[in-house]
């Protein structure tokens, strides 16, 4: 991994750049203040802008870190677009810019990162916030005709909406991907939350959800209202992982509209781990 140098620019310095992570570029903003860190994960088109009003209600006590994922954003195109990128970019943000303990934040896509991520590395992290995703929900057994079936309905979709997405991706709606490279994320992300009820397992460190209870452009209410009734066994097992709040908002409107259920979570998060190192 190669980083821009301004990535280490002194404390309290708010710095903006390009972190290159191997065939590829992310573009990154550091607030760079003195307090807890916490980095951000976007949904799966979305861009770190969509995080501004989340940081301002928080405002300059916590250290932002915010970035854009491969092909989003200002960020650039690469050969890989797989879930484990997407993880060793996590890896890359946090090294390039020297943060600690963070509180990582995901919403839809990006909590799911944050569910692998922060399991992954117990010890790196000081908690985790999950905006509405990383539900272990099992889409494609509920499609008829079973998993394969459902995979080619998710091909299938892309590939006729796919002279639409340069239009869709101003408003967070697409990635500069392929229709076909937009189907595989989607059918890879499918197959890792459905695997990921164990995964709740090994969070021993203080993780809140805040839940939409809208539908979605590509979900009906009802589904998403299944979706997100698999995290039921999982707070009625693990303390850890507990609903700091219900919110009214759809899953693409949460962070936009519900921005202070968000920051209160980050902020119970963040006074659960008084003292931890930083």
């Amino acid at each position: 991994m190669t980083t821009n140098t301004n990535a280490n620019a002194k404390p309290n310095t708010a710095w903006t750049g390009m972190i290159r992570v191997e065939d590829t570029a992310l573009a990154v903003t550091d607030t760079r203040g003195a307090g807890r860190p916490i980095i951000y994960l976007n949904g799966s088109y979305c861009t770190q802008k969509d995080w501004r009003h989340v940081i301002a209600q928080l405002g300059d006590g916590y250290r932002h870190i915010t970035f854009d994922e491969r092909a989003r954003g200002k960020s650039k195109r690469s050969s890989d677009y797989s879930f484990e990128a997407c993880l060793r970019d996590i890896d890359a943000v946090l090294g390039a810019t020297g943060a600690q303990k963070p509180i990582i934040v995901g919403w839809s896509y990006g909590a799911a990162l944050a569910l692998h991520h922060s399991t992954r590395y117990p010890d790196r992290v000081a908690g985790a916030v999950m905006v509405d995703g990383g539900y272990p929900w099992d889409y494609l057994a509920t499609v008829e005709g079973g998993r394969e079936a459902g995979k080619e309905q998710i091909r299938t979709l892309f590939k006729r909406f796919g002279p639409l997405m340069p239009l869709v991706r101003p408003l967070g709606m697409a990635a500069r991907m392929s229709a076909a490279e937009h189907a595989e994320i989607n059918i890879e992300l499918n197959e890792i939350v459905a695997a990921g009820d164990p995964v709740f397992d090994l969070v021993s460190f203080p993780m809140r959800y805040v839940v939409a209870t809208g539908a979605s452009l590509g979900g009906t209410a009802e589904g998403l209202a299944a979706m997100r009734a698999t995290l039921d066994p999982v707070l009625a097992r693990n303390p850890n992982v507990q609903v700091s709040a219900t919110v009214p908002s759809k899953h693409t409107t949460v962070v936009r509209k519900d921005f202070r259920a968000i920051a209160t979570a980050v902020r119970e998060v963040a006074a659960l781990t008084e003292g931890a190192v930083n």
